[in-house]
Parts: structure tokens; sequence; C-alpha cells
């Protein structure tokens, strides 16, 4: 058994449906918290780290298409709309990609240079990167928000709709 990029597809579009619903509930200045002092020096505020989820997958798309890479400067950090109308951007390239490359490409490994780095590897493996990466950046703005007095539903995939289950609270004894 094995969990699919469709899976992962489904999963991360829930979290974002599911991030985008609390972002706007708590307003624009969530955006703007810091994710502290040791952070990665590309981004300083939640905003700078959501806005990146959504550009590096677009970024990679662009790469394993021969496509000129998107600035994320264009993209507002501090704009919950913008950055997830951004998003919605990114996944329809990421999904036109899976759609559309031939089987064959899915296992042949390419060069890549990424950031200052010299990067081999299949479109699988980046396509999955790219899913697991948001899922991860996920989790660390979960933290943040949460150090910072903003919290949010679970976000589990064990809670998730994808593969089916459920997911609810018991009621409490009387």
């Amino acid at each position: 058994m094995q969990i699919s990029l469709s899976d992962l597809m489904a999963y991360t579009e829930w979290e974002r449906r599911k991030w985008y619903q609390c972002l706007r509930q708590h307003g624009e200045t969530v955006l703007r918290i810091s994710v502290g002092p040791h952070r990665d020096d590309r981004f300083e505020s939640v905003g700078d780290w959501v806005r990146h989820i959504f550009a590096a997958e677009i970024r990679y798309v662009e790469r394993l298409g021969g496509r000129p890479l998107t600035d994320p400067a264009s993209i507002p950090n501090d704009n919950i709309e913008a950055i997830f109308e951004f998003s919605q951007r990114s996944r329809k390239e990421l999904r036109n990609l899976i759609e559309t490359l031939p089987a064959p490409e899915w296992d042949t490994p390419a060069d890549y240079k990424i950031l200052n780095y010299h990067v081999k590897a299949t479109p699988r493996k980046i396509v999955t990167h790219v899913l697991l990466h948001e899922i991860r950046h996920w989790a660390q703005i979960a933290t943040v928000l949460r150090l910072n007095g903003v919290v949010d539903e679970f976000h589990d995939f064990l809670g998730s709709p994808v593969m089916g289950g459920e997911w609810k609270r018991e009621e409490a004894q009387k």
C-alpha cells in the first residue's frame, strides 16, 4: 500500500482551505507575525512563509518545464486574498504538470540549479518534495501562530477527509 501523489494533493488542498479560512477569520495582521529570530533569512513574517509555500510550488513546476521562474516578490505577503489567489495559480500549474508529463519522464533524472545547489532528481521526486515541503511549512506556521495566540482546529492528516474515515470529538460525559 502506498500513499499517492493524488492523496498528498488532496491533503494539501484541504490544508489550504482550512488555513485560508483561519487566516481570514483572524485578519491580515496574522500575516505580519514574526517567525522569530532564528529563522531562515528569507522569511521574516508568516505572510512571507505562506507566500513561499506557493512560490516554491510554481517555481519547481517552472523548473521542470524549463520556463522562467516567477518572482515571488511580485505577490504581496500581507494580503490573504492575493496570496491564496496565487496558490490557486500555483496548484493549477502543478496539476497541469502532473496530468501532462509523459509517463517515461516521471522517473528520468535531470539536473537543476536551485538556490546555491546543484540538484539531480526525477520529476516524481520533485513533485513529492513540493507536496511534503508544503505540509512541513504549514506545521511550522501552525506552531508560530499558536505561540502568538492564533489557534485553529486540528490539521492532522488523520482528521482530513483524504482516504476516508472520520474524526469527531466525543461528547463530554455529564
